[in-house]
């Protein structure tokens, strides 16, 4: 299934972004250049799995693969250990904020992953933590 997905992306793949994503610095050393809209038509087409899900994320090195684990991973199955773990192993700020925007925000315990998050000194968990923060706010989970 990862295959099947990875060829979905490379048949969206973007050089020009590619290469301006490599440019800026990201750590990915597979980059399609997708635009999240694409990932997300890509993703539509599977039915969510935490298994899948979590084959994607731990493809730490494509870009893409790290966007979609977002998009699969059901909510009603993703638990606090494997919250903190994903945000934990967040490489940088677009894979953070995909991670809160797409995922995180929906959790019943985001509130309390959120200041969780927020103890932390590692600056990307930091960064993770106010994003989600953020997207609470918007959807008036916190006052």
């Amino acid at each position: 299934m990862i295959q099947k997905i990875r060829k979905e992306f490379f048949a969206y793949r973007n050089g020009v972004v590619a290469e301006q994503l490599r440019a800026a610095g990201d750590p990915h050393t597979i980059i399609m250049g997708c635009q999240l809209a694409d990932v997300f038509t890509i993703t539509n087409r599977y039915e969510k799995d935490a298994r899948l899900a979590q084959a994607l994320w731990d493809d730490s090195q494509h870009r893409e693969c790290r966007m979609a684990a977002t998009m699969l991973y059901p909510i009603e199955q993703f638990d606090i250990a494997t919250a903190l773990a994903w945000c934990n192993s967040v490489e940088n700020v677009e894979i953070a904020d995909v991670l809160c925007h797409r995922l995180l925000r929906h959790l019943d315990y985001a509130p309390q992953l959120w200041q969780q998050l927020n103890d932390s000194t590692l600056p990307l968990v930091r960064y993770t933590a106010f994003r989600l923060l953020l997207n609470l706010l918007n959807m008036n989970r916190i006052e």
